[in-house]
């Protein structure tokens, strides 16, 4: 229990301190925001805001995941793992993906980076080297990071993939999902808090797995996971990250994450939910960010079936601002949204252990 609160403490030390350093670093070199011509006109004052904190924020993570480690170096069976490592190389991975993009951005002086085919080839080669490597690595009682089958709050049994549809499955997941609070990173706050709450649920059922984990106590509802402390200490970190940054990127906003930030945090979360057997919990836990997504998915398909719109403007928080709503209400009221899908999924992974259990 100690080395979470390590991780959680340093993840949130390092972004906390760092990120004002980030600030004067990028405003020295001139990385500003570009603000999106067709946004909401209240946005324009953003212009210039330094981005691509989504350095501080995957620094944070990674330091603190490896500072936990340090305080329980010397414990047998306790150092760095093979389902830690995988998840930050997916951490990095995207992030490099999402540095990229937001370079561009800046060099070029226009609100796009990356276009859509380089975007997705790089979440390509991210997506499945760790889909690929999650399948190997088995520990002493054969279990890999991850399984071939569909999982909700533990395998499927009858949902059977096979290794190429995992991948598959794997890549659409983490492509999703890094997209998902890529769309929602609109409002000042709103995407690190609500990806801060996520996280914390992870932590939640990654250390409560790891303490009904089969491979130390086979009673009934146990889980057959890989490395569930190591999942626990990745969560910690990067949940003390993102509130670290948020008090930064709170609005008004010092700095913005940028895709480094957004691409990274939503790969982590399906990373942890592919690991943790959570997949499909992931989409109650994450409402929010499906919400966001499936609101310019419909927004573009209703215009070019009809050259209508659904919405003033997507996505979906944009179209609030436009009702007529403030900033920091729409960014606080979705927070409570966040917050009331993650204790609803945290609930149906308790209920799920009370019923196999039978208590």
């Amino acid at each position: 229990m100690k080395s979470v609160l390590v991780a959680a403490s340093f993840g949130l030390i390092i972004s906390i301190l760092c990120t004002p350093l980030a600030v004067r670093a990028f405003r020295r070199r001139g990385f500003g925001q570009e603000i999106r011509d067709d946004g909401p006109e209240s946005h324009l004052s953003k212009k210039g805001t330094p981005t691509m904190g989504g350095t501080v924020i995957v620094g944070a993570t990674v330091g603190g995941y490896l500072l936990a480690h340090l305080f329980v170096i010397n414990q047998p069976g306790r150092g760095v793992t093979a389902t830690g490592l995988l998840l930050l190389f997916l951490l990095v991975g995207l992030g490099t993906v999402g540095f990229l993009d937001d370079y561009l951005k800046i060099r070029h002086r226009r609100s796009l980076g990356l276009n859509k085919t380089a975007k997705l080839v790089g979440q390509l080669v991210v997506g499945v080297g760790f889909a690929v490597l999650a399948l190997n690595f088995p520990d002493e009682a054969g279990v890999t990071p991850a399984s071939e089958f569909v999982s909700y709050v533990r395998d499927i049994q009858p949902l059977f993939l096979s290794a190429i549809g995992f991948v598959v499955l794997a890549y659409l997941f983490i492509a999703g999902f890094s997209n998902a609070v890529n769309l929602t990173d609109g409002l000042d706050g709103l995407a690190a808090g609500c990806s801060a709450m996520v996280f914390g649920a992870y932590v939640v059922m990654s250390f409560w797995q790891f303490t009904h984990d089969c491979a130390a106590t086979a009673v009934d509802g146990c889980y057959q996971v890989r490395d569930p402390l190591d999942v626990t200490l990745v969560a910690a970190a990067a949940m003390g990250a993102c509130l670290g940054f948020l008090w930064w990127n709170t609005s008004p906003a010092r700095i913005f994450m940028g895709d480094t930030g957004s691409l990274a945090l939503g790969g982590l979360m399906a990373g942890l939910a592919i690991v943790t057997r959570t997949e499909l919990l992931l989409v109650v836990l994450g409402g929010l960010f499906v919400a966001v997504t499936l609101s310019v998915v419909i927004q573009v398909a209703f215009f070019r079936a009809t050259r209508r719109r659904v919405f003033r403007m997507a996505p979906l928080h944009h179209h609030f601002e436009l009702a007529g709503w403030a900033e920091n209400t729409v960014i606080v009221r979705f927070w409570l949204v966040t917050g009331m899908a993650v204790a609803f999924g945290l609930g149906l992974f308790y209920a799920d252990w009370l019923t196999v259990t039978g208590l």
